[in-house]
């Protein structure tokens, strides 16, 4: 199983970016795949989910700004990200795991992050 994220940058505040997490050696319907963040001096978060089932999961800080999504063919899963806002700055992960959720600990597949800096 390998992950590898792309898409991060520099934004303004209020801006838009989306990130991507390319996949080979796994299937949809067997792995959930998750993002992450870590910010500088904080440990490691999750920030949303979607879940082999199809379902998905936010954290509450980025619940109605941030849009999980998939595309199948390219073994692609992104991460819309609107709205942005200084305390979103982080490195973002994304990762896969047969049971998902939110929590950094389940997850046993990691690829490396893309740095997301967002200005005031």
């Amino acid at each position: 199983v390998q992950l590898q994220a792309s898409g991060g940058g520099l934004v303004q505040s209020g801006g838009s970016l989306r990130l991507s997490c390319a996949t080979s050696g796994l299937s949809s319907d067997e792995y959930s795949i998750g993002w992450f963040r870590q910010a500088p001096g904080k440990e490691r978060e999750g920030v949303s989910c979607l879940n082999r089932n199809g379902s998905t999961f936010y954290a509450d800080s980025v619940k109605g700004r941030f849009t999980i999504t998939s595309d199948n063919a390219k073994n692609t899963v992104y991460l819309q990200m609107n709205s942005l806002k200084p305390e979103d700055t982080a490195v973002y992960y994304c990762a896969a795991d047969v049971l998902g959720g939110l929590a950094p600990f389940w997850y046993d597949h990691w690829g490396q992050g893309t740095l997301v800096t967002v200005s005031s």
